[in-house]
């Protein structure tokens, strides 16, 4: 019976396609489901259209892929949060929405311990590497360090083409602030662009997140900023590809002082 199943070619195609077709996001799941019934009622009403919904069926099944990554296993790595290209290796000040998230008077910023006053620095630029994430780019936000969440940040915002410059600071974004074992806050900003009209973050405050980890989606094109600590190393540089969840684009500076010993 068995070697009956492995011997129909529709059974060896299922086969095929778990073996090598990745995962969907859940969040994609309405939109397939949505598509494949009006590709079964297309074809019903005429044959061309029904075949049309079945390609649209299967390229907004692509578009929600999320597919298996090995996250680096480097002391200090900072993995990308995203497939796509670098578009800016720089300094900038993190959204100034995380502090208040915490509960910090304005104007101050991040990079203090848990644990200890969030304004007892002066607000100040830290690396920053943007990754443009085209249509064709696998969707999904990954953790790029391994640590526990300390503040989620939604900001309503233009919907800007997420390739510009200022999209950073006026489109619509969601933003995420972990902080490692060893002290260290990292930010991750999840950007909407021209036609993302939907970001989808799953992260909570005080979940760990694992390096790698899937946290969060943003549908069709759109942008993802990673904000690292001072003294941080940048490993990548515009124009470069990331792969999310494996390409290292950074190294996280000694513990603090507090953290050591």
């Amino acid at each position: 019976m068995a070697k009956d199943n492995l011997d129909n070619p529709l059974t060896h195609l299922v086969h095929l396609a778990r073996d090598h077709v990745p995962p969907m996001h859940p969040a994609g799941r309405p939109f397939v489901l949505g598509l494949a019934g009006a590709a079964l009622v297309g074809r019903r009403v005429w044959r061309p259209l029904g075949t049309a919904a079945a390609l649209a069926t299967a390229a907004t099944a692509l578009f929600f892929r999320e597919p298996r990554r090995v996250p680096p296993n480097l002391p200090g790595a900072v993995a990308a949060a995203a497939d796509g290209t670098v578009s800016v290796v720089d300094e900038a000040v993190p959204p100034a929405e995380i502090g208040t998230a915490l509960g910090a008077a304005p104007g101050t910023a991040l990079g203090t311990a848990p644990g200890t006053a969030l304004g007892t620095a002066e607000l100040r630029p830290v690396p920053r590497v943007s990754v443009f994430l085209s249509v064709f780019d696998v969707h999904v936000q990954r953790a790029p360090v391994t640590g526990t969440v300390r503040a989620v940040a939604y900001r309503p915002g233009k919907f800007l083409s997420a390739d510009l410059d200022k999209a950073s600071e006026d489109n619509e974004r969601n933003t995420v602030l972990l902080t490692t074992r060893g002290g260290h806050d990292v930010v991750i900003v999840q950007i909407a662009g021209l036609v993302a009209r939907r970001i989808v973050c799953d992260a909570r405050p005080q979940q760990r997140l694992e390096i790698g980890q899937t946290y969060g989606l943003i549908r069709f094109g759109s942008r993802v900023d990673v904000y690292l600590p001072h003294a941080s190393t940048v490993l990548v540089r515009p124009g470069q590809r990331t792969v999310g969840g494996e390409t290292v684009i950074g190294k996280l500076p000694a513990a603090p002082e507090h953290q050591r010993g």
